[in-house]
């Protein structure tokens, strides 16, 4: 039942914020990989509320290819421009959708620049 498992997501991203402990918010990295589209999107929301903190595990999940392209949007909504140069690479990739999400990214990134 997927919404047992969300409860389990909730929890995760709670244990992450509290302890700092790498292994819980791994476990909802691990989590944009289910083909449950409500736990993937849950996980995403816990990861980008997770601020800064979410970072290094988007970038070790992005230069292990897990999850493209959702890594790359995740990277983006964080809102860190120093990121540019890691998903820059992927807007060429031979994959169509990677490739997309990386373009679309960069464009995150760029507007987010504008305004600022």
């Amino acid at each position: 039942m997927w919404v047992l498992q969300a409860i389990g997501l909730f929890l995760a991203a709670a244990a992450w914020r509290l302890t700092g402990s790498r292994r819980f918010g791994e476990v909802l990295i691990r989590s944009l990989s289910t083909k449950n589209e409500n736990l993937k999107n849950i996980a995403g929301i816990l990861i980008v509320r997770a601020g800064k903190k979410a970072k290094p595990l988007l970038q070790d999940a992005l230069h292990r290819r897990e999850n493209l392209p959702m890594t790359l949007w995740l990277l983006a909504d964080l809102g860190d421009r120093m990121v540019d140069k890691e998903i820059q690479p992927f807007s060429s990739d031979q994959d169509p959708k990677v490739a997309e999400a990386a373009r679309q990214a960069l464009r995150v990134l760029g507007s987010n620049r504008e305004r600022h």
